[in-house]
């Protein structure tokens, strides 16, 4: 009897509850990743997604052989690969992490679930975090939260091989036979291996002022802990993450710095996972606003020439272009500076929401859909309980690059200008823009400030027209952060009702 593991976004062998519990039977154990093709043709997938999952899946390879056994990798549908093994094998169990992905990816599981009752294979799914499936409310999910970031960390087991005539199946493909072209140079490299350095590295010393750090693009590349795509895709465990932070942050003889630092850090581990909730609880969440009636604020095609200026870093706001030619060229930007790049999309340019959600998902390499979707939908104003912030794109960038430091490294044409005058070049003279540059650099997509007025007043009256106390109710009960039992709270439309981090698009 044989037990296929399957790997989805759970990239490792250690803290793995499936392969502990595939190993534990003491039989024949066939590790699995299928790279699917139609999903890698999804709209918020792209390159350099796929480019960090092969990273990952090279290393899970080696880890596995550490192991005794090694990674079968097979194209195309997962059910066509399941066939292919239980032609070749007795297939008894398939064990896999759940998922919390996509519409694509919920069907695409359904669909497994299916096969396996048809043909009389067992089919069991662990949690891979803290994000409860069929959850009824949100009172306890804290204490449930807190449980499982407490339960030991699983060692990576022994494990029976699954026989030469896995090996061969296994040569029929490789990683190597898919690829997909996406420019970006500067992408961080998957693995456990790697994934694990960039954490020792932050527990050691680079957490220390996390907190104060992480907001400005100059400093966050190091502040951050950069561990978010291999927390999206598993190659480390959000567990073991937590843990190690813990255990480092209280040891005797760590300092009240160091320990604040990763007190800060472990709370947005908990709000990974309290975002992730929000799409399990409500899949419908990757196409329509979370607070339904507000869906309807913005009808019509999106303004294409806004939209494309805005995706190719050609705003004339000097800040938004210098994040996003980032973001373009190294796959990651730091939380403040991608809630900027949407909010601006949402309120300034007055794009319906979706456009700019799909272009910035592409360019994550730390792409995780319950996060993503909630986040955007946050920033553009559609949960009905979140703070509303309009960022003002001048003010962030005299704020958090005074000097102009990280506008002149991404936008060349602003090179020679001054730091007085690099947030706002529009307003150079002539002979200032003959003397410092920046003439080649474009103008302005419209006046801000007139946009964010016109924006704030156009979101208040739809507000006071359209949106219910009981829907922003439906809302609150459902999706609102809270710690215990609580008694429900009054919804008032157009009212705030929950305080949350309202900037955590990549929240390490």
């Amino acid at each position: 009897m044989t037990t296929v593991v399957w790997f989805k976004r759970d990239l490792r062998t250690g803290d793995h509850a499936p392969l502990v519990a595939a190993a534990s039977l003491g039989e024949p154990v066939i590790p699995l990743y299928v790279i699917e093709d139609d999903y890698w043709q999804l709209p918020d997938t792209s390159g350099r997604q796929w480019d960090f999952v092969h990273d990952s899946l090279n290393d899970l390879d080696r880890q596995l052989r550490n192991a005794g056994s090694r990674l079968v990798v097979m194209r195309g549908s997962v059910i066509e690969a399941l066939r292919r093994l239980r032609d070749s094998h007795s297939i008894q169990r398939i064990f896999c992490h759940e998922e919390t992905g996509g519409q694509w990816t919920f069907e695409r599981d359904r669909a497994v679930i299916g096969w396996c009752s048809e043909n009389q294979v067992e089919f069991r799914e662990w949690s891979q975090f803290g994000v409860v499936r069929r959850l009824k409310d949100r009172d306890l999910w804290d204490k449930a939260w807190t449980n499982l970031m407490r339960q030991p960390v699983l060692a990576a087991p022994p494990l029976v091989p699954g026989g030469e005539g896995v090996n061969r199946i296994e040569r029929q493909s490789s990683t190597t036979d898919f690829t997909l072209m996406d420019h970006c140079p500067d992408r961080q490299l998957g693995g456990s291996a790697r994934g694990e350095k960039l954490l020792a590295s932050f527990l050691d010393r680079r957490c220390v002022g996390y907190q104060y750090n992480i907001s400005s693009p100059l400093t966050a590349v190091r502040a951050c802990s950069r561990l978010s795509p291999h927390i999206a895709y598993g190659s480390v465990s959000l567990r073991d993450i937590y843990q190690q932070a813990k255990a480092t942050g209280s040891h005797r003889n760590t300092l009240p710095r160091k320990h604040k630092s990763l007190t800060s850090f472990r709370s947005r581990l908990h709000w990974h996972c309290h975002f992730i909730q929000k799409l399990e609880d409500e899949p419908e969440l990757e196409f329509r606003a979370m607070h339904r009636e507000l869906e309807g604020m913005k009808t019509g095609p999106n303004d294409s020439e806004r939209l494309q200026r805005w995706q190719e870093g050609q705003t004339g706001w000097p800040l938004v272009d210098a994040c996003m030619r980032a973001l373009q060229h190294t796959g990651w930007i730091n939380f403040r500076m991608r809630a900027m790049l949407m909010a601006v999309a949402s309120y300034q340019l007055w794009l319906h929401w979706r456009d700019p959600a799909l272009h910035l998902a592409r360019l994550f390499t730390d792409f995780e859909p319950g996060i993503h979707y909630s986040q955007t939908q946050m920033q553009s104003g559609l949960t009905g309980i979140n703070a509303l912030r309009i960022y003002n794109p001048v003010l962030q960038s005299q704020k958090l690059d005074p000097q102009g430091e990280f506008i002149r490294r991404w936008i060349p044409e602003l090179a020679g200008v001054p730091a007085e005058m690099i947030h706002t070049p529009w307003l150079m003279t002539p002979a200032q823009k003959e003397r410092f540059g920046g003439n080649t650099y474009i103008a302005p997509v419209c006046d801000h400030e007139q946009a964010a007025r016109a924006a704030r007043k156009a979101v208040g009256d739809f507000r006071k027209q359209h949106v219910s106390r009981e829907e922003t109710g439906r809302v609150l009960d459902r999706h609102g952060s809270r710690k215990g039992p609580v008694q429900k709270r009054p919804a008032v439309p157009g009212k705030e009702q929950e305080k949350e981090e309202s900037d955590q698009l990549s929240l390490f």
